[in-house]
């Protein structure tokens, strides 16, 4: 079985960051948010896993995540050469899966709790398709499944207007070789009105072609960080479950105060502050008089002096100067430089690369 793991998108509900970044790599609990489904499929034990990219991404998206093999598993990059849809993500791979079973998992979703049972169903079961089933609150502005009296699928629709119940379709899809049928014949599927082959379109294809989709509902943790809030809300979630209680006692003497669970990478220097976690920071980062509070995730090559932060997500290379008023709840782009004495209680920023703000 292989895997396909897309990094295109135009990433519209993350501007201004996506401007000048892939949404893909921007970190989450300090961490780029596509490694997260490649953690997820290398823990199955799937060895052979296809990226695809758009036009004039490849060697950016190779300086992340070159060949895979700090994952174990091994890369082969795809051209999608036009955005026509997540159909039209494993169209473009058919010739690297040779015939093989596959999953598509979309490149900005995070399935906390991994997948093996999931997978096993698939190989084990034999579907000729597959999709998982999340309860969600507002699952119409999602795929919803539609059932029959026996609890067959029956339909696949996109952002339905009064779903029949409250579970959506995350983005994690399983297929065999059957579904290149959907592109092939005088009933292939077609684009939407917006110009794309949805992913819904193979499903329906299969279910009116008498194949076998299976539905299976995924009851861990699922995470979508595609909007600013998600992306904070995933962010508090991660550094939640993820970070450990550590002890830094060579910090007592340079006048630093550790509450709760931090973690602090190469290379820092940090002095007169306190830190509560959970925190994540990064190599290279330069914190003075500062109190640097809980859900704070600081990338690599950050610099912040005499300022408060909590909450909040610093990519790399960020300078925060002044700033004595709490920022909070802020995803603040590389490169950024923050500095003054504003008089409000705290401020919210959503910050693209390389913003000057003087306050």
């Amino acid at each position: 079985m292989k895997a396909i793991v897309p990094t295109g998108g135009r990433g519209t509900r993350m501007q201004p960051i996506t401007f000048s970044n892939n949404k893909h790599f921007i970190p989450v609990a300090n961490k780029p948010l596509i490694f997260y489904p490649i953690e997820t499929i290398a823990a199955t034990g799937i060895k052979e896993i296809a990226i695809t990219y758009n036009p004039g991404w490849l060697e950016i998206v190779k300086s992340y995540l070159d060949d895979g093999s700090r994952w174990g598993v091994k890369f082969s990059y795809v051209l999608q050469e036009k955005p026509l849809g997540l159909a039209n993500i494993f169209q473009v791979c058919e010739d690297w899966l040779a015939g093989e079973p596959f999953l598509l998992h979309l490149g900005d979703n995070i399935f906390a709790d991994g997948m093996k049972k999931e997978v096993k169903h698939f190989l084990e079961e034999k579907p000729d398709a597959m999709v998982t089933m999340v309860e969600h609150p507002e699952n119409s502005r999602m795929g919803v499944p539609y059932f029959d009296k026996k609890g067959r699928l029956v339909k696949y629709v996109e952002k339905p207007k009064n779903p029949p119940h409250k579970f959506a379709i995350p983005g994690l899809y399983f297929f065999t070789k059957e579904v290149f049928k959907c592109f092939r014949g005088k009933d292939k599927i077609r684009p939407s009105a917006r110009g794309e082959l949805e992913i819904s379109a193979p499903f329906q294809w299969l279910i009116d072609h008498h194949y076998r989709v299976d539905v299976v509902e995924y009851k861990g943790k699922w995470l979508d960080p595609g909007k600013f809030d998600d992306w904070l809300a995933a962010n508090r979630y991660l550094l939640d479950r993820n970070l450990t209680e550590k002890k830094y006692p060579q910090l007592a003497k340079d006048n630093v105060v550790i509450e709760g669970r931090v973690k602090i990478g190469k290379n820092c220097r940090i002095k007169n502050s306190h830190l509560r976690g959970p925190v994540s920071i990064g190599d290279d980062v330069l914190i003075e008089d500062a109190y640097i509070g809980p859900y704070t995730s600081i990338d690599d090559h950050c610099s912040i002096k005499n300022s408060s932060i909590e909450n909040s997500v610093l990519m790399t290379e960020v300078e925060v100067q002044d700033v004595k008023k709490p920022i909070d709840a802020s995803l603040i782009g590389r490169g950024t430089f923050i500095q003054g004495n504003y008089h409000s209680n705290r401020a919210s920023f959503f910050l693209g690369e390389k913003t000057r703000l003087i306050i």
